[in-house]
């Protein structure tokens, strides 16, 4: 007598193939983009073992004075423009990033995806790597580490556009804001693990804090390089597109069962025709133009949306560990674990953002909400987050969820949406293009956040907390128009469905 299957085996043979290819692509790009992520924080923990409070540590007896305060630092951030020097070492890699940015979708939409991103995850764990070595060369010069941050910048470039298209590729319109906002909890894994990793080695040799990431970067360009699967058809996988085409003719039928064989036939005729139209848009897709997709409804507002979004986001990401360790008094490994609360918070922000989103129908009414509420509470923690332990934990979650919530939905659903816009008549060559422009303009804004927090600190962090309110509002304002049509949209749908129940 035979046996009956194994419970898990009748699991997995209910999952079809389409499904599990696409779980595979959807692990893979969030791996991926959680490895170039990791490769960019330590340079935020490894700050305060550069320049310390030499006082407080205990003073080796041998070839040093006991006037010397910088003893403990590592040159050239000894002196007291160490802030101007962090500001222009965070700025020499994002600028270099916001540049590499605009010119990175257009060439991920023209070179195939699995040689252009692995060639980008390989180059980018050398440079990380490089900037540990400076430890081991005992390099001291400025120009050396600014060199490194400037290629590694550009290098980091082919990440993003190419894993937002992978996944514009494989996935559909069908609850995009949950599952891209799940997905997009790459960026904060990404950063509490780099956090993690930087503050194992930070006291005892800081140059592991950049090699570890790089190596872990490098060995996922590796497995991109053998394993990525580009488009559903290569692997006989039908295309988000197909299927919702079927669904879409499927109800078209349903509905016209009650109409005359006249309209029947009309209908099937221009399904027919719609059908070979489109089959010939993805057959030989067009490549958009920069100013082509600047001219998608929402792609500048949106894109100037996150370029303040962006700017408190990153401004967090780079000082955060820094202003723990100044304002609450840990040391570097404490403020650097410490810090990890605001990126867990931002997992939950970057999922709630996408499950309300998707509910309402209201992308930028979501992320206009959670920025509205995002000023007051940086305004909150800057004054009260340090009193206890609990508060700070607690201020860090919640700040983390409001800040990173809109950021996170804007760069995934909502460049997914705008990439795959109704103008663009099935064009999936528009999505790389489209994500690049808005995660560029996003770039400047996280350029210039570390830059001014690295001129206003010296005078105090009150300044440096006003500046990211002021931007949130402007965020918040920019994206006014498209609330406004949203609202005015779901207000339409509330009256129509009223209708129909009176009916």
């Amino acid at each position: 007598m035979r046996s009956s299957l194994a419970p898990a085996v009748r699991l997995i043979q209910t999952v079809s193939r389409d499904s599990w290819y696409r779980g595979f692509i959807l692990v893979l790009t969030f791996l991926f983009y959680t490895s170039f992520h990791l490769s960019r924080k330590p340079i935020s923990i490894v700050k305060s073992q550069l320049h310390q409070n030499c006082s407080a540590l205990p003073h080796p007896r041998q070839n040093i004075s006991d006037n010397d305060t910088t003893w403990c630092d590592w040159a050239p951030f000894q002196n007291a423009d160490y802030a101007e020097l962090f500001g222009a070492l965070d700025n020499a890699f994002l600028v270099a990033y916001a540049i590499g940015m605009f010119i990175s979708g257009i060439f991920g939409e023209r070179l195939p995806l699995r040689y252009y991103l692995s060639s980008g995850m390989l180059l980018s764990g050398i440079f990380t790597s490089l900037m540990g070595l400076g430890y081991y060369w005992n390099i001291h010069v400025l120009w050396y580490y600014i060199l490194i941050q400037i290629i590694n910048g550009l290098v980091q470039t082919t990440g993003w556009p190419s894993v937002v298209t992978l996944m514009g590729n494989w996935f559909g319109k069908g609850k995009r804001g949950l599952i891209m906002g799940i997905w997009n909890s790459h960026t904060a894994v990404g950063n509490i693990l780099g956090s993690l990793i930087a503050g194992a080695f930070v006291s005892s040799a800081w140059g592991l804090s950049f090699i570890v990431p790089g190596a872990i970067v490098g060995f996922f360009g590796i497995i991109c390089f053998f394993f990525l699967i580009e488009y559903p058809e290569d692997v006989g996988c039908d295309s988000p597109q197909q299927k919702e085409e079927t669904k879409e003719e499927i109800d078209e039928n349903f509905q016209d069962m009650a109409s005359s064989t006249e309209a029947i036939f009309k209908s099937v005729n221009h399904n027919i025709e719609e059908a070979g139209n489109e089959q010939n848009s993805v057959e030989h897709p067009q490549a958009i133009s920069f100013l082509g997709a600047l001219r998608i409804p929402g792609v500048v507002e949106f894109a100037l949306c996150l370029l303040f979004a962006k700017l408190v986001s990153y401004t967090f990401l780079y000082w955060l560990p820094l202003y723990i360790a100044n304002v609450a008094h840990f040391d570097p490994k404490q403020a650097g674990d410490m810090s990890t609360l605001f990126d867990a918070g931002g997992i939950i922000g970057g999922i709630l953002a996408g499950l309300i989103s998707d509910y309402t129908g209201g992308r930028a009414i979501t992320c206009a909400v959670m920025l509205i509420l995002t000023a007051p509470m940086l305004f909150i923690y800057n004054t009260f987050g340090h009193d206890q332990v609990s508060t700070s934990v607690a201020m860090l979650i919640i700040c983390g969820m409001l800040v990173n919530g809109p950021y996170s939905l804007i760069t995934t659903a909502v460049s997914a949406d705008l990439g795959t816009h109704e103008s663009l008549h099935g064009n999936s060559k528009a999505l790389s293009t489209v994500s690049a422009i808005i995660d560029g303009c996003g770039s400047i804004g996280a350029a210039l956040g570390p830059l001014f927090a690295g001129l206003l600190s010296k005078h105090g962090w009150s300044y440096v907390f006003y500046m990211l309110i002021a931007a949130d509002i402007c965020a918040c304002l920019l994206l006014s128009r498209l609330v406004y049509k949203e609202i005015r949209t779901l207000c339409g749908c509330c009256r129509k469905n009223r209708g129909f129940t009176e009916m």
